[in-house]
């Protein structure tokens, strides 16, 4: 998995027996996100599809919301004393006539794997207006679909099956289809990945797409979906009631406790039927 895991040796203790072992973990680095040169953000996440994760917080963000929007993203030499590429700092190049990221996008702090808004510089840049609106995607999607989608997450994770330690995030088609998925320590890093993705393939919106989460639902995270165009996020524990009010505010159908044949519908349950 190179950088992505890590071994250490633990002293494992089990019904009083002590024995030593060498254990896999999930990694965890940060990385700057640079625009035109400029340092906008430090974030903690797990290594891998870093520029997928940079081109997720820049839609998420406002900043772009087309693949033509993006002229380059490449890693910066040169974060070293000596010079060296240490793969955690990226610069991402936009394309002439596109506007750099508004000053309220700019992170005071760096951003925490745990916490997305850390060091964010004004509510108001997280409620940012979307170029699509999710309100009026006619998405119908049957609940017993719905319900096969934290397995199929969940089957996916092949990191987390060697570290118990990521997330997950997965878009997937109205017929249960996975279409993406992502892993990271930081949740709102995995959301990230799966937006990069999708603008980087030219995919945006994502209208007719549901948004599975491994962990809950927070403000940031239906922010997030609804500046994708996704018009149904899906969490297997709580949302938070910022979350809540966002989702019915902006028309995004929030399901929460997806566990098994059970959730809580949270807002749009037209698009389920009920």
């Amino acid at each position: 998995m190179g950088r992505v895991t890590a071994r250490r040796r633990v002293v494992r203790v089990v019904d009083g027996r002590v024995s030593a072992r060498p254990d896999t973990l999930a990694a965890e680095e940060p990385l700057e996100i640079r625009v035109g040169g400029q340092p906008l953000s430090v974030t903690m996440r797990t290594p891998g599809h870093d520029f997928d994760l940079a081109a997720g917080f820049l839609v998420s963000e406002g900043v772009i919301g087309k693949a033509g929007e993006l002229s380059a993203i490449r890693y910066c030499a040169g974060a070293t004393v000596d010079g060296g590429n240490t793969y955690n700092v990226l610069d991402v190049g936009l394309a002439p006539g596109v506007p750099p990221p508004d000053p309220s996008v700019e992170r005071n702090f760096y951003t925490t794997s745990s916490c997305g808004l850390c060091g964010k510089a004004s509510l108001d840049a997280v409620r940012a207006t979307s170029r699509w609106s999710v309100e009026y995607d006619e998405l119908t999607v049957d609940i017993d679909t719905i319900t096969t989608m934290p397995d199929t997450l969940r089957t996916a994770q092949l990191v987390f099956d060697r570290t118990g330690g990521l997330h997950a995030a997965g878009l997937f088609t109205r017929d249960g289809r996975l279409l993406c998925l992502r892993e990271d320590v930081g949740r709102h890093n995995a959301v990230d990945k799966v937006i990069g993705w999708a603008l980087r393939d030219d995919r945006l919106p994502l209208s007719g797409t549901v948004l599975m989460v491994s962990g809950r639902a927070s403000f940031e995270l239906v922010q997030k979906a609804v500046m994708a165009g996704i018009p149904v996020l899906a969490a297997v524990s709580a949302p938070s009631s910022l979350a809540v009010e966002l989702a019915a505010e902006m028309g995004l159908t929030l399901i929460g406790f997806l566990r098994g044949s059970s959730m809580n519908v949270y807002t749009g349950g037209r698009r389920l039927g009920l």
